[in-house]
């Protein structure tokens, strides 16, 4: 009996390669080169076509000249490497300029590679392998990342208590942030670890976290569990190792008695004590099983009367009071 033939668990996904270059003759020989090899192959002869092509329909690779009409490959590459949906595109300029400013130039642009005209086949067939599955690699974390996003967003959405919490308190921590001078790079880490603070909840019984009345001691050591197993969900990701500091620490305070490490002062990083008191602001305006949610003034009373007694990081509460007075005009 002949076996039965196996399949792939998922079809193999054609990479896409966008060749830029305003010399027909020059697309159609690096179309030969490529064609063989299994590739999508897509086309563009001057930079304002490339940047048209890559906005409907972004390629996994890019083949770039640098001397074109419109745009020069010079400014496609910074427009790919300045859009954070299309940075991790791969960029193999070809050029026939041989001068080190013009190599230097392309490389401040952020091109990955380059090959010189005339090029030798096998190199840009090795070159073009070799990128691509870098480029796959890339794909693969942020699949990964996606799925765990997607986790912490189903948490939020079985439970109209805390549907959009994770949000709210992202948008009050890059508030924050940007009110006291974080660069843009600080502030979309505090974002992410803002959206993911609460992802451990995963691990936490659904009637435990939807309960009304007071919590017994096993069920509060088991919800002050969620930092520490959120922790552990995101920690195989090397690409969200910023942010472990914000999901594990949001819950400690500056006077050592948080959880769950109970760390003071000068161990709590900064994202931590921004989310911490983004996360008790929105915990404390929103309705709950247990409470309803009282008014942003009432909260920030509440923040006043306890600056001083360890919970937040006193100076960081003052600037929180001062910019929500001036977002709400109270």
């Amino acid at each position: 009996m002949t076996a039965p033939k196996l399949h792939s668990v998922a079809p193999e996904k054609k990479s896409r390669v966008l060749i830029v270059d305003d010399n027909p003759t020059n697309v159609e020989l690096l179309f030969a080169h490529l064609k063989p090899h299994g590739y999508t192959l897509d086309k563009a002869f001057d930079g304002e076509a490339a940047l048209k092509r890559i906005e409907e329909n972004p390629p996994d690779l890019i083949l770039l000249d640098l001397m074109m009409p419109k745009l020069s490959g010079y400014e496609v590459c910074q427009q790919v490497k300045s859009d954070p949906k299309t940075q991790f595109i791969p960029v193999i300029v070809i050029t026939a300029l041989k001068e080190l400013h013009d190599k230097i130039k392309a490389i401040e642009m952020g091109a990955d590679d380059f090959l010189m005209k005339p090029f030798n086949k096998v190199e840009l067939i090795t070159r073009v392998k070799s990128l691509l599955k870098l480029k796959e690699l890339y794909d693969d974390v942020d699949r990964s990342e996606t799925i765990i996003f997607t986790l912490a967003e189903m948490l939020e959405a079985k439970d109209v208590y805390t549907r959009g919490h994770s949000e709210r308190v992202a948008k009050y921590s890059v508030l924050l942030a940007r009110h006291i001078g974080l660069d843009e790079q600080d502030q979309e880490w505090i974002r992410r670890g803002a959206l993911l603070h609460d992802v451990g909840k995963i691990g936490v019984r659904e009637s435990i976290l939807n309960k009304p009345e007071k919590l017994s001691q096993e069920e509060l050591a088991h919800i002050r569990s969620h930092p520490a197993r959120g922790c552990e969900i995101c920690r195989t990701l090397n690409s969200l190792s910023p942010v472990l500091p914000i999901i594990r620490h949001h819950h400690e305070r500056v006077d050592g008695l948080g959880y769950p490490d109970g760390i003071g002062d000068k161990e709590i990083t900064i994202g931590p004590r921004i989310v911490s008191i983004a996360d008790a602001y929105d915990a404390m305006t929103s309705n709950r099983p247990y409470r309803k949610g009282i008014p942003p003034a009432d909260a920030l009373k509440i923040f006043q009367k306890e600056k001083a007694n360890g919970q937040w990081d006193p100076e960081l509460v003052g600037q929180f009071i001062e910019l929500i007075k001036s977002e709400t005009g109270i």
